[in-house]
């Protein structure tokens, strides 16, 4: 049988980022060093494949601390948590062990030195996304509002005196559309925005294949923020034909009418073993063109935290 041709664009970079590798690897030497049972509480990163591999190797994932016996060891996952999490964890004498990606952590600085200074924290954010909650629980409730779209900023007090943080993982263009809507407001703010170098990179490599691509595959989680967001920069650039999937068994083979240049990304939590089972899949049903996009390559690295 005669295979037609089609070409796969590879987006650099794509994948795992230096705080989700921290984390894997956080979990990964815990598991060497205790001999005891480690918890993780919530999904280390938002990838199942990941979560099911690390299950494999022993960890077991938790959603709240009274899952577990006093004096355990427990990680927290990269998104961060709430200052009570952590204090509950003491309470109950456990041994901590915290995996907040270093780029969240510098958000929980900022409200923490904002609400010192008698400052109204606004972020910029997707409510009940764990690295929200996270956020908004580093300082007393009230200390700080959640903006996720324009029109909430009409609702915001003029009088407030504001600064702004964002969520790690968003859209730049659509937080620049919210930061507009907050100047105006507040014409002393200073656009100052907290997304990740790599959710930025990503992003930016979208950006520059989709007009190329008659179809785009983001791998990632469905509760992957930047995934998601991978997926809406590919549509709002040119390629209508985006859709976020989480491995090669999702894919209808049979259905890539019309379809001759292929892009492929993925968001920060999904693994490379995933866009290599893509192409190895691709490989039975055509005669595959590889071309990898004009980005850099990260390489950025994360200490391991206290106690690995």
């Amino acid at each position: 049988m005669n295979q037609r041709n089609l070409k796969i664009i590879l987006c650099i970079p794509r994948g795992f980022c230096a705080g989700v590798t921290r984390a894997i690897e956080t979990v990964e030497k815990a598991l060497e060093k205790f001999d005891y049972p480690v918890y993780v509480r919530h999904e280390i990163v938002h990838n199942k494949y990941v979560v099911d591999k690390l299950k494999e190797k022993g960890a077991i994932f938790i959603e709240e601390l009274d899952e577990i016996e006093d004096y355990s060891t427990v990680i927290f996952s990269a998104h961060g948590v709430p200052e009570s999490v952590k204090s509950h964890a003491n309470s109950k004498h456990l041994n901590s062990i915290d995996a907040t990606c270093p780029l969240v952590e510098k958000v929980h600085k900022k409200v923490k030195r904002n609400f010192e200074n008698n400052i109204t924290s606004i972020l910029i954010g997707h409510k009940n996304h764990p690295e929200v909650i996270g956020t908004m629980g580093q300082v007393p409730h009230g200390a700080i509002i959640l903006v996720s779209k324009v029109q909430e900023v009409e609702k915001l007090d003029p009088n407030l005196n504001v600064a702004y943080v964002t969520q790690t993982t968003l859209s730049v263009d659509e937080t620049s559309g919210i930061f507009k809507a907050l100047k105006q407001k507040y014409p002393y703010l200073k656009e100052d925005n907290d997304i990740c170098f790599a959710t930025t990179n990503r992003q930016k490599a979208v950006k520059e294949i989709a007009p190329k691509c008659d179809k785009i595959f983001v791998v990632g989680a469905p509760n992957s923020s930047n995934s998601k967001r991978l997926v809406e920069v590919a549509i709002e650039n040119g390629c209508k034909n985006a859709c976020l999937i989480q491995n090669e068994s999702e894919i209808d083979w049979n259905d890539f009418d019309n379809i001759n240049v292929l892009g492929i990304t993925a968001g920060a939590s999904a693994p490379e073993i995933l866009i290599d089972n893509i192409l190895k899949k691709a490989k039975n049903y055509f005669n595959i063109e590889i071309e990898n996009s004009d980005g850099k390559e990260e390489n950025l690295n994360f200490k391991l935290p206290k106690g690995i």
